[in-house]
């Protein structure tokens, strides 16, 4: 056992603790009840969901009324805690306890990198890609103006020339900003500090775990039932938030394509039929179901891009990634810096929000790359997890983003693009919008629909996965009747926040989770150091 008041930074490597320390039992209905973290999570999430159907208006106001004070005042806070997630991850690239192995020196491990990278890919990324790869970049260059950078589009909707090219780069900047190092830093954390202490550690496979070097066995008492229940509610949340904006833009892509009418009903509906679909995923397990539809949709999304890139206008797309990797390079402090900045709207309703998705997604996404992880090196880890998938989403957004605004600059009066984002601000047709100025529409826009709904059901399926894992006491063979009833929860969370008050509420629920869990996820940063220097290297 280690003594938590202990300074030497020494750990025992042999915890000898194990599952037994969490309590826990089938119920009636086949749950793995481990109490109190499922009891008191589930029945929460029902009663949320209860109370938002029943007072739908009231709901809404407290929505907007959270989301408004957490991107408006603490929107530094959450600059400044990203910002070390950062520095701490590539400092211990090039320490020397990055050659520990995750799960003992002669872990092997269990995926190969395609599959890792495919699993890595449809959870980590997920509908993002397809809502924001024309969104943002063409929304910062022609409204945020992030850094003050002025936009090329004049009020009688003229372009202004010598604004072009700086808005340009901006626009794909600042998309790149949000979607690289500083996201997947946060992601790479979480997972590193699960499959530290589960791995090599002997723990159970639980947030309260990465805590124990602290907490001690009291990880095993409330401390770690309170750790756990936030876990599961960020997690939640963060996956609403996806699955609801997944749903809208699904919504936009059918009307767009077939006359489908947007509205909160169809977009109910979408989320009921994806989270059928995801039931299914989800009986079958991670191999079963998770690795088969990951794969399936890292093929799906190559053979997109390949279309966009190939039968649109190549060489502007190739332009958009390097002209964007370029600006984002030179951008970046001035990006992160959270004070003496004078583009409010930019830093409180795109990054705040953005860092506190990301933040709320981290239980999510970091203990599913943990499960897939076994094996890898932590300097193999933390490269892979945190270059890799900035720069496949670069290369997606500069080629998206920039034949996008290509299209904005060269017909403003007919581009659909510009239209949705800045005359009636349609966020979730922007990319239809794009796919229109391009040979195929109709086969490019199915394609993109049925895509964005594979998205959606792994992350559903990969989610109830992840929660179910947490209330089962770190369990990853938790009976199936409790896989079912968190997947149908999330689905009926999506729900009541559209219904509850649409983005305004996704965006609540995200930053209520996130500020609570980014303190957390601070604290985690010095169990992991100090888990690491007492591994053998």
């Amino acid at each position: 056992m280690v003594d938590p008041a202990s300074d030497s930074g020494e750990i025992e490597t042999d915890f000898e603790v194990g599952q037994d320390n969490i309590d826990g039992n089938l119920g009636p209905l086949g749950f793995d009840i481990h109490n109190p973290v499922f009891v008191i999570s589930g029945l929460t999430a029902v009663v949320f969901v209860i109370l938002t159907l029943i007072f739908p208006q009231q709901a809404g106001v407290a929505f907007a009324a959270v989301r408004d004070f957490s991107i408006t005042k603490l929107d530094w806070f959450f600059m400044i805690v990203v910002n070390f997630f950062v520095i701490f991850c590539i400092a211990l690239i090039f320490m020397p306890m990055s050659k520990v192995r995750l799960g003992g020196q002669d872990a092997v491990p269990e995926y190969s990198y395609l599959a890792w990278f495919a699993m890595l890919f449809a959870a980590g990324m997920g509908i993002g890609l397809l809502f924001f790869g024309v969104l943002e970049p063409v929304y910062h260059m022609n409204v945020s103006g992030p850094l003050g950078v002025a936009s090329p589009i004049a009020e009688d909707g003229s372009i202004i020339a010598e604004n072009v090219e700086a808005a340009r780069a901006m626009g794909l900047a600042a998309t790149f900003y949000h979607w690289g190092l500083h996201g997947w830093a946060v992601y790479a954390i979480m997972a590193l500090a699960l499959a530290l202490f589960t791995y090599n550690k002997g723990l159970p496979f639980s947030i309260r775990s990465c805590f124990y070097p602290i907490l001690g066995d009291r990880v095993w008492g409330w401390w770690g039932h309170c750790i756990d229940i936030l876990a599961v509610f960020a997690t939640l949340f963060g996956l609403a938030t996806s699955l609801g904006l997944g749903a809208q833009q699904a919504n936009a892509g059918f009307n767009f394509a077939f006359g489908l009418e947007i509205s909160t009903n169809a977009q109910v509906v979408i989320i009921i039929l994806v989270t059928a679909v995801a039931l299914v995923s989800v009986y079958r397990g991670l191999d079963g179901g998770v690795k088969v539809l990951s794969e399936l949709n890292m093929i799906l999304a190559v053979l997109f891009f390949l279309f966009v890139l190939l039968v649109g206008p190549t060489l502007v797309g190739l332009n958009g990634f390097w002209t964007g990797l370029v600006a984002y390079t030179r951008e970046i402090i001035p990006l992160s810096n959270p004070f003496g900045r004078t583009d409010d709207a930019y830093r409180q309703s795109w990054t705040a929000f953005y860092w506190a998705w990301w933040i709320s997604w981290a239980p999510f996404v970091g203990m599913f790359i943990a499960r897939v992880s076994r094996g890898r090196t932590v300097r193999e880890f933390i490269i892979c997890v945190l270059l890799i998938p900035s720069l496949i989403i670069f290369i997606w957004m500069g080629v998206f983003g920039g034949v996008a605004i290509e299209q904005i600059i060269t017909s403003p009066e007919t581009s659909l693009v510009k239209a949705n984002v800045i005359d009636s601000y349609s966020p979730e047709l922007s990319l239809f919008g794009m796919l229109n100025e391009l040979p195929f529409t109709k086969i490019a826009s199915t394609i993109a629909i049925f895509l964005a709904l594979v998205f959606f059901v792994t992350s559903s399926d990969s989610g109830s996965l992840v929660v179910d894992t947490i209330t089962a006491g770190g369990k990853v063979d938790a009976p199936v009747p409790q896989r079912i009833f968190w997947c149908v929860v999330e689905g009926l969370i999506a729900i009541v926040l559209l219904i509850g008050g649409g983005l305004s509420a996704l965006q609540a629920g995200v930053t209520a989770t996130g500020l609570p869990f980014s303190v957390l996820m601070l604290v985690m940063c010095y169990t992991i150091f100090k888990g690491l220097r007492s591994e053998p290297r």
